[in-house]
């Protein structure tokens, strides 16, 4: 594809009322980086968009000119899908107003905001929207893929709550989709990643949540692994969904709580977020003490958006990661195996292997009802993240996580894998995570949305 920027950039400062970034401009390397720092790239021009109308003229300037097109939301996307080499960048990231009607318990966020934005403006209310565990992650990349966390179990995937979206396809039309009003595009945006359009502003149906939640973390030492896992599995499936607990491979931080002889050391985690009743909280944390007395604990109540905060620093710009993600439908034996003989192979201490358990609200949504990347029945995400410090670990700590999800396989449903954990876009494993049918689906609405594959930066569905 032959790609200038030079051609048409006045027209293009005048027809946004945003910023037109270029090369040699004093904001370039800010406007450029992204959060993960292996992702090195240099656009010809930044567009940063400030209403839909800004992102159709940008659109139309970069197919007009030729110029690969990268969108940016949160720019947090592992693979780099949010930059590009020459090409255009439409930056939404002051597109981040976000708007509250606590009576009809609904927001509208902008296709730029960030999920502490999301979650400051609806807990002022006492309400959220199901979302993701970092703060500074986008709410566009998140929700279009899927959107698991803290509330998954309650209410489901942030796309399960999505009630529209407006976008602006590949020709420069502003669309809006929803349940009554371009259904079938409504249902591939809801787990079709950014195949479609640019998505400029979502509409969520809110629901009650703390302000005050219940929070609790226990940690043991590496060769208490198989026992912890086991415990997790006969505890976790049985909890109460207002009970949401992550199982983690992580290393202990150096933090006030934790005891000095056990500051760096790796080991295993049970991260237990509860929004029912304080005693309801406390009888859980006691039936994990009593199978398995941990090293250390930190117990407290706190803000849900301190909760929301929680792993920013260990999750913050500037590190080098990469990831791979699978579906376990147990903790398995064999899976234990296989995870206890992979976690201590890591060499970085910021890496890590995080399970999320999803069944609850997760599983009352039909396979089929969205374009999420994955069957409904309970299960467990797993993703196993590589994440250092400087450049020079990385290429070890990626051949881990490589390693360690081709020995998980086998106990594993398929090569697919819930779509936000792919750092790497390989057709089989894209076509693999949706299924043929849902593929097949997705193919064809591609097709009529964005027949040139102008959208491609992304988790990609090719065209039918």
């Amino acid at each position: 594809m032959t790609q200038t920027a030079s051609s048409g950039i006045d027209e293009l400062r005048t027809a946004i009322g945003g910023t037109v970034v270029l090369p040699g401009d004093a904001a370039y390397d800010d406007a450029r980086r992204v959060w993960n720092a292996d992702i090195d790239r240099r656009p010809a021009v930044v567009a940063q968009c400030v209403s839909a109308e800004d992102v159709r003229a940008a659109i139309l300037y970069a197919v007009q000119n030729g110029l690969e097109i990268a969108v940016r939301g949160g720019a947090h996307s592992m693979s780099g899908a949010s930059a590009v080499d020459d090409g255009l960048v439409i930056d939404l990231s002051a597109m981040n107003q976000v708007t509250v009607d606590p009576e009809a318990k609904r927001a509208l966020a902008g296709g730029g905001t960030q999920l502490g934005e999301l979650d400051a403006a609806t807990q002022a209310y006492g309400l959220a929207a199901p979302a993701g565990l970092v703060s500074h992650t986008g709410v566009a990349g998140l929700t279009l893929g899927g959107g698991l966390g803290w509330l998954t179990r309650q209410f489901g995937l942030s796309l399960d709550n999505l009630l529209s979206v407006q976008l602006v396809t590949a020709d420069g039309r502003i669309l809006r989709a929803a349940a009554d009003e371009n259904p079938d595009l409504f249902w591939a945006v809801r787990g079709g990643g950014g195949n479609f359009g640019v998505v400029t502003q979502f509409e969520f149906q809110l629901h009650e949540v703390g302000p005050i939640i219940q929070y609790g973390m226990l940690f043991w030492g590496l060769e208490q692994g198989v026992d912890v896992l086991r415990m997790a599995r006969e505890l976790i499936p049985a909890l109460p969904r207002e009970v949401t607990t992550i199982v983690a491979a992580l290393n202990a931080p150096p933090a006030p709580f934790v005891p000095e002889q056990h500051h760096f050391q790796p080991g295993y985690a049970l991260i237990v977020a509860g929004f029912g009743s304080p005693e309801q909280h406390a009888e859980v944390l006691a039936q994990i003490r009593a199978a398995i007395p941990p090293l250390f604990e930190f117990v407290a109540p706190m803000p849900y958006t301190a909760l929301q905060q929680l792993i920013d620093e260990p999750n913050a710009w500037g590190h080098f990661c990469y990831d791979k993600g699978s579906y376990l439908e147990d903790l398995s034996d064999e899976a234990i195996q296989v995870i206890t003989e992979q976690v201590p192979r890591k060499s970085s201490p910021l890496s890590t292997v995080l399970f999320y358990r999803l069944d609850g609200g997760y599983s009352e949504v039909g396979d089929d009802d969205t374009a999420f990347s994955g069957g409904r029945t309970p299960r467990y995400a797993v993703f196993i993240v590589a994440v250092s410090p400087t450049p020079d670990p990385l290429p070890g700590e990626r051949a881990w996580v490589r390693s360690f999800w081709d020995e998980l396989q086998p106990h594993s449903l398929g090569i697919g894998s819930y779509v936000n954990a792919m750092a790497e876009n390989e057709f089989d494993r894209v076509k693999a995570s949706y299924g043929e049918a849902k593929y097949a689906r997705l193919a064809e609405l591609k097709t009529e949305y964005d027949p040139g594959n102008i959208f491609h930066r992304n988790v990609n569905i090719l065209p039918g």
